[in-house]
């Protein structure tokens, strides 16, 4: 049986939301938007029924949720979205920090190789972007500010209420990829004062490819994909009624049993970093050490590759990850981690163990009990240990 420790990546569909979808697959499959017979009726009810669960969620009206295919989706309509309406009133400028999701840097930087300019903040040790340095960036030519609520990889939770009042001040917009925060730490889009806000429901137990954007009332970003009139005209394309449903539900779940979740995998997360620490020398703990994401751990294991490590723990049957699923394939070391002052030779050392709902004490448990013998093993077969251990010996017998 595998422990599964990446839950940050994504997460298994809940039976519950399981359940309460499959009427839409087999019986209510109907058009959402086919308004003049029952089964396009009880679709498009189930469609609204569940932007009003959402929007309710977030603390915000129903008629300003909307419905995309992931996350990914909802950043880019956000950002280019805002970029394509300003550009015409003089606001060619957009910020956003460095340690973003590749949905917001690679779109960030589409927009660079197209005429507009983009600043990227720096970020502190623990990956915190500072209110400073966006005071100081931020001026009359800026259409939008683009910061993560919590990171994907190390797990720091940013002080968006604070950001997002020294955007609005300077006459920005502020838009927040919210896609690890939400439904694992309560989000209140008006307390925020956020003006966009993007969720993706795999993260809290929704199927893959379903996700919505959150826009106030009175802002308009230009439209990312073009053909119907679903989503009042703004994204086209039928909506998927079935991961609506789901998304719903999921969400709806998530923020009912937070408390006793949060409590339960905090206990988990912080059993993980003291072992950790406690066990296995040369390491460093990555993120802020309060504030961060319930179930986020990311350590640095210095002198050995965060990829043999991944290989040998999937070996013991426990699923981790070096960093963001969405870049697995590169072989270049973590840009949060770089951003934050790590080397590169460190930076490379990186583990990600994300905890879930379904985690429990006796899998941290398992985890400590490989762990150290693997990073031990590692370390004896690593040519940077080896150089290490040779220029000790060295400055000893100086």
């Amino acid at each position: 049986m595998v422990i599964y420790f990446d839950n940050a990546a994504t997460t298994a569909v809940k039976p519950e939301v399981l359940e309460a979808m499959l009427p839409f697959f087999k019986d209510c499959y109907g058009n959402p938007s086919s308004i003049f017979y029952s089964k396009g009726r009880e679709a498009g009810e189930e469609v609204a029924k569940a932007r009003k669960t959402i929007a309710g969620c977030l603390g915000c009206k129903d008629t300003e949720i909307f419905f995309t295919s992931c996350g990914s989706e909802a950043d880019n309509w956000a950002i280019k979205g805002i970029a394509q309406a300003y550009k015409s009133r003089g606001k060619n400028k957009i910020i956003t920090s460095q340690i973003e999701h590749h949905a917001v840097i690679n779109t960030c930087k589409f927009l660079e190789k197209n005429g507009f300019e983009v600043v990227y903040l720096p970020v502190d040790e623990y990956g915190t972007v500072s209110a400073d340095a966006l005071r100081e960036a931020v001026d009359d030519k800026t259409a939008l500010v683009s910061v993560m609520y919590a990171n994907n990889e190390i797990g720091t939770i940013e002080p968006i209420e604070e950001l997002c009042k020294i955007a609005h001040e300077a006459g920005a917009l502020f838009h927040t990829d919210a896609v690890q925060a939400v439904g694992a730490v309560p989000i209140d889009v008006k307390k925020l004062g956020v003006d966009m806000l993007s969720l993706s429901g795999h993260k809290f137990h929704a199927p893959k490819g379903i996700g919505a954007l959150y826009v106030r009332t009175g802002i308009r970003p230009e439209n990312l994909i073009h053909g119907g009139m679903q989503e009042k005209g703004r994204r086209a394309g039928t909506e998927n009624t079935a991961y609506i449903v789901g998304l719903a539900k999921a969400l709806e779940i998530a923020v009912s049993t937070m408390e006793e979740k949060t409590a339960r995998v905090t206990a988990i997360r912080d059993k993980i970093i003291k072992g950790i620490t406690e066990t296995i020398p040369y390491v460093n703990l990555n993120g802020h050490p309060q504030n961060r994401l319930p179930g986020n751990v990311n350590f640095s294991f210095k002198y050995i590759e965060g990829e043999s490590l991944l290989l040998w723990l999937d070996i013991n049957g426990i699923a981790v990850s070096s960093g963001s699923a969405c870049a697995s394939d590169s072989l270049d070391p973590s840009h949060v981690l770089l951003a934050t002052g790590l080397p590169h030779e460190i930076a490379h050392g990186s583990l990600r163990i994300s905890i879930g709902d379904e985690n429990t004490e006796e899998e941290a448990d398992k985890l400590l009990e490989v762990l150290p013998g693997i990073v031990q093993r590692l370390r004896e077969m690593s040519p940077l240990s080896v150089q290490r251990s040779r220029f000790l010996w060295y400055t000893q017998r100086k």
